[in-house]
């Protein structure tokens, strides 16, 4: 992938119940680390793709109005996730080391909370039909977002 090619917005997935974009926002300099990615599609996206000041759409799932709910952006380059580490970590992987550790996080600023846009409302707009979030079986925690779907889910933020 040449430099020019690769992504530069991404939806990332959140279950409000752990990290909600309140709580990013709360949280010193509105920055969260992105823990517990185990899928490796999405920590290859973390550690070879994404780039300090790439767009993020902050979405939350597996809760009652799933949708994006704020913006934020890449705030820090990919490094270890401590909690593969951790025995007391839902997210513990024993398989992974120190030395050779399997998992990545990156740091999410949050910028501002926007209305819910709803999985409903994005499946209804035909320019955004592509979006990996509205593949059918699609269960990936982080999925890029193309120039032009962005700016459609910017504008629908913005003027709802």
């Amino acid at each position: 992938m040449l430099a020019s090619d690769r992504p530069r917005h991404w939806l990332m997935k959140s279950e409000p119940a752990e990290c909600s974009i309140d709580d990013a926002l709360a949280a010193p300099q509105a920055t969260v680390p992105w823990i517990g990615v185990r899928n490796y599609q999405a920590r290859n996206f973390m550690r070879d793709a994404m780039r300090v000041g790439d767009g993020v759409l902050f979405y939350h799932s597996s809760c009652a109005l799933p949708g994006i709910a704020g913006m934020a952006r890449v705030a820090s380059l990919p490094r270890p996730d401590p909690t593969q580490f951790d025995p007391s970590s839902t997210y513990f992987d024993p398989r992974s080391s120190a030395e050779k550790p399997r998992w990545v996080l990156v740091d999410v600023q949050a910028l501002r909370k926007t209305r819910t846009i709803g999985l409903a409302e994005l499946r209804s707009i035909p320019s955004l039909a592509g979006m990996g979030v509205l593949q059918k079986g699609s269960r990936l925690s982080i999925t890029p977002v193309s120039p032009q779907e962005w700016e459609t889910i910017v504008a629908l933020a913005d003027h709802g």
